[in-house]
């Protein structure tokens, strides 16, 4: 072909570009971004909206109802469903995939803020979250201690929080499992009563003091001033101080009345690992940085601020997700050498030479196939690895064929050159069929649509640009190369000693089969015929699915108690199954989450949200925990725990692929709730029943109980009270207000 008559006689020129892919290839491996899972942003949105003490139904009426007629009306809308519980709903708002994220993020966002005074005033969270990759967690760090107080481990974890929020390339540095601190006011109501001082009064006079509003500006001369009139307390004493009424020329402070003081909220989430107490403190990566070299940034951090930690306080760095994509890398490196073992061992009958040339070929073709990698947009991630090592049974074909013609060429005795050219130019046509034929087997993964084809199409991506960098090399260098260090065949004409006794190997065996096969060609179709029908037999036994399930050494179990049970009644549960998983001896870290979910350290799976009924593990199994054992132990985990009393126990692997709720999801729509309680139960029945199911959920099979507390709002008007003042006593005394 011409590229390589042209690579060979312009050898200079040759070499140039050879030095160039080397440094090239080089710099980007060393430079380029980082990340274990692909980075792709799904136009899916949660809206999450907190009421505390808000049953379901008011939820639906008061909150998610206008939430979901002003999504409703809002352009490329694919779908929006809503998942209701006391206090709680979750709106999922999904666009159509091909809709602008940052466009549409910010178009949410401004509708709820617009739609938020039409809302309850005691909604105490309304929030549009985003469903990145980037935001999982890269490290998971726990600060442990079973008798240091509250207010010590905050200071810890807030100190080790600043400490990473130091490093450049990491973002949305968290503590988790540490109770919010607050200043709590107690009423003394029989004091109250005896001054004939209202809650409101009371209510009222922090709410005024609280309120920060600017005063505006005025002009003076040629300068500008701003006004302030009022602001937030400063100290705990201001807040004591506050005056609640005046009587007859004397004031009464807020600490006549209440008993005013430091204090944590009640606990909401509680965290341990290993069974110890501890607060979480979480961080993920900036998108586009390299987490191996994140991860070099944050141990030093890590490791010097474990060293200043108090004696009562221990630093565990259970979860770094850059210690997995090394690992990917390593074996990358490790696939590498083999392939480059293998492709010497094979060539061995043609020579050292050629061997040496197709092993150059391989690191140059990964080298380019990189810098297309980069160039293209896209990162090395788990996937990306998937389809480099792929490649690399695939990319030295083309360098073996081309340089095994060469070596024919040499051995009917023409020289160097004329044997490469000949050589490469008899084989190029065949070459470049052979690679178009493997690009457009891995064409189709390319063009999944949607979320599939996002996620997935780094591993094709990684396959094809390996492959048409080893079309290049075996074109081009690979002829260059042959031509300055192959060497003409002067002793035997059927080459070396080992080519010698392979072609007699051949002949005794392969030779004999194919000329059996040739005369007798009913029974070779009849024998190809059968043994496709096997394998079409085995696919059931095999199993097939689009996305398999991680090999990484670690799972989640999710503990669901029964409807309306407390926080400590979960973390009961929780606590006898940390006993349970005690005495398996390949479990390294245990993470316990009672009444929230782990923090994201996974692409697809996020974090649940605020329940009393839940609490989740988060299993790490020790370094060298094959995947077969990891399967073992989730199996029987799963039969132990099938039919637990007093919980439902779910014990779940990681898988791969685009978040899904389920594989199977059953979603029932009507307008009477007790009509679709009553066929989602039939429905339920049906899954159980059905081969191969697993944990079938039907989120309306239990009825809530709830207290109610009957008005007579007749005898209320006629003693002055309004319902709106029975209404706050009663959150008074049973939950509280925040100011």
């Amino acid at each position: 072909m011409k590229i390589s008559e042209y690579a060979v006689k312009n050898y200079q020129f040759t070499l140039v570009i050879f030095l160039m892919v080397v440094a090239l290839g080089f710099t980007t491996i060393t430079g380029m971004s980082r990340s274990e899972d692909p980075e792709i942003d799904f136009p899916t949105f949660p809206i999450v909206a907190v009421y505390p003490g808000a049953s379901p139904a008011d939820m639906e009426e008061l909150v998610v109802d206008p939430i979901e007629k002003r999504v409703y009306g809002l352009d490329n809308i694919k779908k929006v469903f809503s998942s209701i519980k006391d206090g709680m709903a979750v709106i999922q708002v999904e666009y159509k995939y091909n809709s602008n994220v940052d466009d549409k993020y910010q178009e949410l966002v401004g509708e709820l803020n617009a739609l938020r005074s039409k809302l309850p005033l005691g909604l105490a969270r309304l929030e549009v979250t985003r469903t990145r990759p980037s935001d999982v967690n890269v490290l998971q760090a726990a600060l442990i201690s079973e008798t240091a107080p509250l207010a010590t481990l905050k200071k810890e974890a807030e100190d080790l929080q600043e400490e990473l929020e130091k490093v450049p390339s990491l973002k949305n540095i968290e503590i988790q499992g540490l109770p919010v601190q607050m200043v709590r006011v107690d009423l003394q109501l029989d004091k109250m009563a005896q001054m004939h001082l209202p809650i409101a009064a009371v209510s009222g006079s922090l709410e005024s003091e609280i309120a920060n509003i600017p005063g505006g500006t005025v002009n003076e001369g040629s300068k500008s001033f701003n006004i302030k009139t009022s602001g937030n307390y400063k100290s705990i004493d201001e807040i004591r101080n506050t005056v609640v009424l005046s009587r007859e020329g004397r004031n009464v402070l807020l600490q006549d009345v209440a008993n005013v003081y430091l204090d944590f909220e009640p606990a909401k989430h509680i965290t341990r690992l290993n069974g110890h107490r501890c607060v979480f403190v979480v961080a993920a990566q900036k998108e586009g940085e390299n987490i191996s070299k994140t991860q070099q940034s944050y141990l030093p951090v890590i490791a010097r601020f474990k060293k200043g930690l108090p004696p009562s306080i221990d630093l565990q760095l259970h979860f770094d997700q850059a210690a997995n994509v090394n690992k990917r890398l390593a074996g990358l490196g490790i696939d590498f050498m083999i392939a480059i073992a293998l492709v010497a061992l094979t060539l061995l009958p043609l020579g050292l030479r050629a061997a040496m040339v197709v092993m150059i070929s391989i690191p140059l073709s990964l080298a380019i196939g990189v810098v297309i990698m980069n160039a293209l947009g896209f990162n090395l991630n788990q996937l990306s690895i998937v389809g480099l090592v792929l490649s690399l049974g695939l990319l030295v074909d083309d360098s073996i064929v081309v340089v095994e013609n060469i070596e024919r060429w040499l051995l009917q005795g023409h020289s160097r050159m004329t044997a490469t050219l000949m050589g490469a130019k008899q084989i190029g046509t065949a070459v470049v069929g052979c690679t178009a034929t493997l690009i457009i087997a891995f064409l189709p993964l390319m063009f999944l649509p949607e979320s599939s084809g996002d996620f997935i199409r780094s591993l094709p991506i990684g396959v094809i640009s390996s492959v048409i960098a080893s079309l290049f090399v075996s074109l081009t260098i690979v002829p260059f190369l042959s031509s300055k260090l192959l060497k003409q065949h002067a002793d035997h004409p059927d080459g070396n000693l080992i080519m010698r006794s392979l072609k007699r190997l051949i002949n005794k065996s392969y030779v004999r089969l194919l000329e059996k096969a040739l005369h007798r060609p009913l029974v070779t179709i009849l024998v190809t015929v059968c043994l496709f029908v096997g394998a079409l037999r085995l696919l059931p036994v095999v199993g097939f699915s689009l996305f398999p399930a991680s090999e990484k050494p670690q799972f989640l179990i999710n503990i669901v108690t029964p409807l309306q049970s407390n926080l400590e009644y979960t973390d009961k549960v929780a606590h006898q199954l940390e006993q349970d998983l005690k005495a398996i001896p390949e479990i390294e870290f245990l993470a316990t989450n009672v009444g929230k979910g782990n923090p994201r350290i996974y692409y697809n799976i996020f974090q649940e949200n605020e329940r009393s009924d839940f609490a989740q593990l988060f299993v790490q199994l020790r370094e060298g925990t094959s995947p077969d054992r990891k399967l073992e132990l989730i199996e029987a985990l799963r039969k132990k725990y099938a039919s637990y009393l007093g919980a439902k126990v779910v014990v779940k692997n990681f898988e791969q692929g685009p978040p899904v709720a389920a594989p199977v999801e059953v979603r029932l729509l009507g307008e009477n709730v007790d009509t679709l309680r009553a066929l989602a139960a039939k429905v339920e029945d049906l899954l159980s029943q059905t081969e191969g199911t697993l944990y079938v959920t039907n989120p309306v099979k239990n009825l809530k109980t709830d207290i109610s507390v009957s008005i007579n709002k007749e005898k209320a008007q006629m003693m002055g009270i309004p319902t709106l003042g029975i209404d706050k006593t009663v959150r008074l005394a049973t939950t509280g207000f925040e100011a």
